[in-house]
């Protein structure tokens, strides 16, 4: 393992299959999908047979995936939240420039989570992780752009009435480039996407387009969680944003051809696909 393996950022096996489902099952028309195909994906990506079988569990109980049976074969399907959720993660990993925020303002975000709930302030702070938000101090967060604050929430219940949000603009004198330090690791985003640019400027590290699409998706992924947009105007020179969207972009159209005739290859070897 060479020192870029090593910064590699460690996929669960359900982000795995989310990257491959999104990328080449949403919105796809294709039949069920035997247990053998996401099987012998996961394998391809390191995954062990007994990993891979409880994360397909997991992920029917979790109403994520439908599971059907024909004959001794499990066969799955996306269910309707899979589709939402898959969707909704697909506005920013296919867009054309995901680390922009055209409205140029932010979003404050105050929340207060009693200490008995440890697990629900967990939570909280991932969606808002995810969302693009970053801890300025205990319970005040801060992100680049509006972001609507009842959706981030919302899936949590009882937590969107725990949060007051604000659109709001920077006063003079305020040196929003030290906030933006401050809420930020901002030498680790860039290092991030230094990672992702030194990886995929090179061959892929797996073997087989569908897992190598669905590595690449994981990756990116992963980018889009540690840099949710921050302005380039407060991060010094030459932010790599830019340059890490449009090797995204290219690998991905390069790969995606052949990911797409390979499901269908496994999908028409098992008489799936006429």
């Amino acid at each position: 393992m060479d020192a870029a393996d090593a910064g590699a950022p460690a996929h669960r096996p359900q982000a795995l299959l989310l990257n491959f489902l999104g990328a080449l099952v949403l919105d796809a028309d294709l039949p069920p999908l035997p247990s053998s195909t996401l099987l012998d994906l996961l394998a391809d990506l390191g995954v062990g047979e007994a990993a891979a079988r409880a994360t397909l569990q997991r992920m029917v109980a979790r109403d994520l995936l439908n599971r059907g049976q024909v004959g001794r074969t499990a066969e799955y399907t996306l269910t309707a939240r899979m589709e939402t959720v898959l969707r909704r993660a697909d506005a920013r990993v296919s867009s054309p420039d995901p680390f922009a925020h055209p409205d140029g303002g932010w979003t404050l975000l105050s929340y207060s989570v009693p200490e008995t709930r440890r697990d629900l302030r967990h939570r909280v702070r991932t969606r808002l992780t995810w969302a693009g938000f970053g801890g300025v101090r205990d319970g005040l967060w801060l992100a680049p752009g509006t972001v609507d604050v009842a959706d981030v929430l919302g899936p949590l219940g009882e937590a969107a009435g725990l949060a007051d949000a604000f659109t709001a603009q920077p006063m003079p004198g305020t040196d929003v480039t030290a906030l933006v330090h401050r809420a930020w690791d901002v030498p680790a985003v860039r290092a991030a996407h230094e990672w992702f640019a030194a990886t995929w400027s090179r061959p892929p590290r797996v073997a087989g387009s569908s897992a190598q699409l669905t590595l690449l998706g994981a990756d990116w992924l992963h980018l889009l969680q540690v840099d949710p947009g921050l302005p380039a105007e407060h991060l010094g020179p030459d932010w790599p944003a830019q340059a890490s969207t449009a090797l995204y972009r290219r690998t991905f159209d390069a790969l995606a051809p052949a990911a797409r005739a390979t499901l269908e290859r496994s999908l028409r070897a098992t008489g799936r696909v006429a």
